[in-house]
């Protein structure tokens, strides 16, 4: 076409296939090969093509990892994790679409996909062409010019100098200079600590380049920001290379060898064919192939070509119900034959119990589109007044649904997976896969913003409040089982809940990219489910006879501390009574500091009881040794006892995948979360978690994790020197502070360092650290002072980490978890200060959390390629315990070791230490 003006379309074909990959759900193709990305990025070509934008087209695709950029500085882009397995083959196929479109794929070793736009970008403007480039990549966006525009492939709409200007508040020519300063998290650009994208586009504005900002520094105001724009001066420097898209590339085809080209209708459509996307073929006009091979549709997820290219689902409008109550095969086999077309299907359990383990399930539903679901009842019992009539054999129903459920090429959806997949395996079945959980996509994104239950979760998201499970069932002494509840009104409340998990699946699915959770739940979460399931399923064995031990000395204990109790008062009473012990120490022996609760009662929790205790008071030390001994006694020697499965003697943990607010896995029936570690007591009940015979535990426990992660984000010098050396990080710090030598460090000292090192991960206050070290509160403020004058970069941290958490209202792990911080902007001084030591402290208990789930992924795929004959048990804050043959015990401890500190690459070596035991204390 020489006699038109060039316009050149380039696609940024590496930036797509993310894209693509997470906003569809999994599909695969005739033979059984992942093709989401590739479904994803066809339909995206077609449009272009359809619309014929441009004159000249070509897809622009990443070659490697490596560039001259790494040359630069070779911590670039090292954080970001490989690819997922579902998505490595499908990089090929998609170069083979754009072949089969008859488009040209450029790609260059040493170079980025953006670095070749730029590059060709300039070359058909200085020609007297536009370009346009599909993406709507932030750092493609100083390229931006007269004739350079981008088109947001998502939202189809133009992103020109307007919308560059919207969002990073400067002109694309100086988006390089605000890039440089404020970073970039994602591909580890280092910028300048402390300047955000409002703080960088200010300086811009007032200064005009980078190098005006740096020159402009010394003479600015005293504040932190001039300090640190002279202290990491070089740092903004090599950013602003790295930032800097090269359009100097030696381009691998000319102009000319780009313009545009009608595909082969027939080498198109025997590939699509190929791929099994049989509906592109129809849209695209060759349905004399599709005719041929006797299909109508693509075994795609049912959204149109739009949706497709958009990677969103449109949501529909459909009533919440009514449902259908299905009660004959034929049904069934409907049901499972449109979870086959449409290629997903929402699935719920109805169960007898909370505790999955000992659920039995007496129905299931199934929901294939919004307003389409049903109920499949199995063991609801009826009364002489409203007898069930016809019921399907739970075990036929399940073997039915056996291909659906193990097939690839549909995405089996759940809230709270890993509930339904116990309660299955309980009942036989085994293999469910592909899966995504609503529960996790919605805790991935907005953990501590909001709870995330299937009520809460509808309510928030879809606007509609579910029937609840007391509306069908009764309260009190007036609820009734489950399997009592009429099948009409089973019906109406399980299949509602499927239905609205397919409606939150179809809302909270696209916003894992929005809001850059994605990789988080695709790498951690989700793949967490069956790792936890399995460690659940196999639990840990217990010794009976040493727990019964045990309660009996805690009993015989505990009486003999109430005998003093009783005999330093003066009388009897129950000491386990709060309003009588109250009334004891404020009343009666006048104590001071008492306070009383709303109810008019004296307040006596642990934190009333050590103040008093601390300040000389016997009664008050004897009620916490007392209370401890009990909870001790009915949380873990007695309860232990009762939850033992009596035919393995192992206990089975319930790990709880979506509580807290930084990432990390709770637990239940029974709680291991908060054994005490450091009480002798807590190593007893530790002794009596046990090997089974012929085998022992291996311990494998991350050192001192939280205090490398603040190393590493705050950038502190001495104590990331001190961990390269190995040396002793509390010593050291003793050493720093108070100007103590190493050599001969007195024991005080050093532990006075240590309460420093963990106080300060959590926020802790002068008076915090003075009741810890039993020091005088000025003393502890002296302390600090010493502590943050040595390690400016800490309190810097730290207020840093308050204002973006006030910003935003959650701060990021650096794995990039959101944590949200409820009470953050709070009046209340109270619940504000404790709202910001939650978000000091929440990047690095959450970045610890993300590492310990990054290394139970990796073990779970390395571990059984191995020929040791071990399993992983349990995960406990920075923790993980295995049992393994007695035989293999050394080899696994260091196949472990290396495996966990390989989970993460940080400024500092991560640090594993491993131990071997016959019990749990004996390995710790």
């Amino acid at each position: 076409m020489p006699s038109e003006t060039p316009h050149l379309v380039l696609v940024d074909g590496s930036g797509f296939i993310f894209r693509a990959f997470h906003a569809l759900p999994p599909m695969t193709s005739p033979d059984g090969v992942p093709v989401n990305a590739v479904y994803g990025f066809t339909n995206m070509l077609m449009r272009l093509l359809r619309d014929r934008v441009g004159t000249h087209l070509a897809v622009i695709f990443d070659a490697g990892r490596q560039t001259f950029r790494n040359d630069i500085y070779p911590q670039y882009k090292a954080h970001r994790p490989e690819p997922p397995e579902e998505l490595r083959p499908q990089f090929s196929l998609i170069r083979d679409a754009t072949a089969a479109f008859n488009v040209a794929s450029i790609e260059s070793p040493g170079w980025e996909a953006d670095d070749l736009i730029a590059s060709y970008a300039k070359d058909v403007v200085e020609k007297g062409g536009r370009c346009t480039i599909v993406s709507s990549d932030k750092d493609l966006m100083q390229l931006i010019r007269p004739g350079v525009e981008l088109l947001d492939p998502m939202k189809q709409k133009p992103i020109r100098e307007a919308e560059v200007e919207a969002k990073f508040g400067v002109k694309p020519e100086k988006v390089v200079d605000v890039q440089a300063l404020m970073g970039d998290s994602t591909d580890n650009v280092p910028g300048v600590p402390g300047i955000g994208p409002k703080g960088a586009a200010q300086l811009v504005q007032e200064y005009g380049s980078l190098e005006d900002i740096l020159s402009a520094a010394p003479s600015m105001k005293t504040s932190k920001r001039k300090q640190n724009l002279i202290e990491y001066a070089d740092a903004a420097r090599m950013s602003y290379k790295l930032v800097l898209l090269a359009d100097h590339v030696p381009l691998p085809q000319t102009l000319e060898d780009l313009s545009y080209r009608e595909p082969d209708k027939d080498v198109l459509g025997s590939w699509l064919e190929k791929m099994g996307f049989f509906s592109t073929i129809q849209r695209m006009g060759l349905g004399a192939v599709a005719q041929a091979k006797g299909k109508t549709s693509s075994p795609a997820v049912s959204v149109t070509s739009e949706d497709a290219d958009q990677g969103q689902v449109q949501l529909s409008e459909a009533p919440y119900g009514p449902y259908e109550t299905v009660t004959t095969f034929e049904a069934l086999d409907q049901w499972i034959a449109a979870a086959f077309k449409v290629g997903i299907v929402a699935v719920d359990t109805e169960t007898d119990s909370l505790n999955a383990r000992q659920a039995n399930m007496v129905g299931l539903s199934l929901s294939t589109e919004a307003g389409k679901a049903c109920y499949v009842p199995f063991l609801h019992e009826g009364t002489l007044d409203q007898p069930t009539g016809h019921q399907l054999d739970r075990a036929e129903v399940l073997q039915r649904l056996e291909p659906l459920f193990e097939a690839e090429s549909v995405l089996k959806i759940f809230q709270n997976a890993k509930y339904d997949l116990t309660v299955f395996r309980k009942a036989g079945v085994k293999r469910i896969t592909p899966i995504d959980d609503t529960m996790l996509i919605s805790y991935a994104q907005s953990a501590g913003e909001h709870g995330q239950g299937l009520d809460e979760l509808s309510e928030l998201h879809l606007g509609h409040t579910p029937i609840k499970y007391d509306e069908v069932t009764g309260t009190g002494r007036k609820r009734i089982p489950f399997a009592q509840v009429p099948l009409e009104r089973a019906t109406e409340y399980a299949a509602e809940d499927a239905d609205v998990t397919l409606r939150l699946w179809q809302v909270l699915r696209p916003q894992l990219r929005v809001r850059k959770s994605l990789a988080l739940y695709e790498e951690l979460e989700r793949p967490l489910i069956q790792v936890l399931t399995d460690m659940e399923d196999v639990g840990i064995k217990v010794d009976a006879t040493e727990l019964r031990r045990m309660s009996a000395d805690f009993a015989q204990r505990m009486e003999e501390i109430e005998g003093n109790i009783h005999a330093e008062v003066g009388r009897s009473f129950n000491v386990g009574s709060p309003k009588q012990l109250g009334e004891i120490l404020f009343d009666e022996m006048q104590l001071p500091g008492g306070k009383r609760t709303k109810s008019g009662s004296w307040g006596t929790d642990s934190s009333v009881l050590e103040q008093l205790a601390e300040q000389g008071h016997e009664l008050p030390q004897k009620i916490l040794s007392w209370r401890q001994l009990a909870k001790l006694k009915s949380t873990y020697a007695d309860a232990l006892v009762q939850q033992m499965d009596q035919g393995t003697e192992r206990v089975h943990t319930s790990f709880q995948m979506a509580v807290t607010t930084t990432g990390r896995l709770s637990s239940n029936e029974p709680n291991l979360q908060n054994i005490p570690i450091r009480t002798e007591e807590g190593g007893r009940i530790r002794k009596a978690f046990v090997a089974a015979p012929g085998c022992v535990l291996v311990s494998a426990d991350y050192s001192q994790i939280e205090l490398r992660l603040l190393a590493h984000v705050a950038k502190i010098e001495p104590l990331l020197e001190a961990f390269r050396l190995g040396q002793d990080i509390h010593a050291r710090t003793a050493s720093e502070v108070f100007g103590i030598p190493l050599e001969g460090m007195d024991a005080l000292t050093r532990r006075r360092a240590k309460a420093i090192n963990f106080g300060i991960i959590y926020g802790i206050s002068a008076y915090g650290l003075a009741r810890q070290l039993q020091i005088s509160p000025g003393e502890a403020r002296s302390y600090i002072d010493a502590y943050f004058a040595r390690y400016p970069g800490i309190r810097d941290y730290m207020e840093r980490t308050k204002e973006e958490a006030k910003e935003h209202g959650y701060v990021l792990t650096p794995f990039g978890r959101r944590c949200y911080v409820p009470g953050i902007r709070d009046k209340n001084g109270a619940r504000r200060s404790y709202a910001e030591r939650q978000a000091i402290n929440a990047p690095l208990q959450g970045g610890a959390a993300d590492i310990i789930k990054r290394a139970m992924v990796r073990l779970s795929h390395s571990l059984p390629k191995t020929d040791l004959e071990a399993q992983m048990l349990l995960q406990v804050h920075d923790e993980l315990l295995f049992e393994v043959k007695e035989k293999d015990a050394e080899m696994l401890s260091s196949f472990v070791k290396k495996e966990m500190e390989a989970a993460a690459h940080l400024d500092v070596e991560l640090k594993v230490e491993t131990g071997i035991g016959s019990s749990w204390a004996d390995a710790h």
